[in-house]
């Protein structure tokens, strides 16, 4: 049963990408496709969920937003307390990954909504406003952490602008295209919206399979840095989805009260971690931090363990949760 739920088309293309990349084939992806998919997917969520949200209930949607907030918020510091304190990496190290597992990713959630739809099996929306609110919360945080290790440290440059790095997180492409389609979503008629669905729906899996087929083969390139991170760290890697994972199923299911399918996505939200909208705002703010560590973390380890591993096992522990 297991085996069965990871034989779906978008985890396999996956494999394809990353047994590509290690038999050193000479597969190349075309340049700017995965953006151009990237962008095709998130609409695709957006028009979905804004759809969705027409019929949501209000008090719900809000409740989605709060619990949204105190992920963004809480995941990053129990990150930055793990590392600190059990694998004793320096402040802005720290600050700077804790940010990326605090924040969310966009492929994971495409992933398991992938995995849902291959299932036939229902899910809600509201995880939809979950995943454009965590952009923001854990760039924050993360940027805070950073500053408080530098005074810790005596630092007294590079201190990274908060006000800068949230706008740079709110105008995100991912975050613009979020709330922009969703909005579309929500206020066209159901007609005129049926008349670009089937564009959005039909080929959607096939362009998430070919969005995986990159992100596989990425993310057997990080895996060569695997010595880089060691072995404690890499730990890490799988042992903080894991928390956060439980964390999400537990809001999922105990505070907003969702369906396995549904409190699925939100573990699937806790347990990611960023690769494309945070490296970009640590870079800039956190520039002594090494980037080989959060990449390989997030996008090496981390990303490759849910896609296989992490989304059939937070529904396995959603589906008993609701028994």
């Amino acid at each position: 049963m297991a085996l069965t739920g990871l034989l779906v088309p978008p985890l396999l293309f996956f494999a394809l990408g990353a047994a590509a990349q290690g038999c050193r084939s000479d597969l190349k992806f075309p340049a700017d496709l995965s953006r151009a998919l990237s962008i095709y997917l998130m609409i695709g969520i957006g028009l979905h969920g804004g759809a969705e949200l027409v019929h949501a209930e209000f008090t719900t949607a809000v409740q989605s937003v709060l619990a949204a907030l105190v992920m963004g918020v809480g995941l990053p510091l129990i990150a930055y307390l793990a590392l600190t304190s059990l694998l004793r990496i320096d402040g802005l190290n720290a600050a700077a990954i804790a940010a990326h597992y605090g924040s969310v990713s966009a492929g994971t959630f495409l992933t398991a909504v992938a995995y849902m739809q291959s299932r036939d099996i229902a899910f809600e929306t509201y995880p939809v406003i979950m995943l454009a609110v965590m952009e923001a919360p854990a760039i924050i945080i993360g940027l805070v952490l950073a500053q408080r290790a530098r005074r810790e440290a005596g630092a007294t440059g590079s201190q990274g602008n908060i006000g800068a790095a949230f706008a740079k997180a709110m105008t995100h492409g991912s975050v613009v295209l979020l709330f922009g389609t969703m909005a579309i979503g929500a206020l066209v008629s159901e007609k005129s919206l049926g008349t670009i669905m089937p564009f959005y729906q039909t080929i959607f899996t096939g362009a998430l399979c070919l969005f995986l087929l990159e992100l596989g083969m990425d993310a057997a390139k990080r895996l060569e840095d695997f010595w880089r991170v060691g072995w404690r760290l890499a730990a890490f890697g799988v042992a903080m989805p894991l928390v956060g994972g439980a964390i999400g199923l537990g809001i999922g299911h105990g505070m907003l009260g969702f369906g396995p399918g549904g409190a699925t996505l939100v573990a699937v939200l806790g347990a990611s971690a960023s690769y494309i909208a945070v490296p970009p705002a640590i870079r800039l703010a956190v520039p002594e931090a090494n980037p080989s560590l959060y990449l390989t973390l997030s996008l090496g380890i981390t990303f490759p363990f849910n896609v296989v591993v992490g989304i059939p096992l937070y529904f396995g522990a959603a589906t008993w949760l609701a028994a």
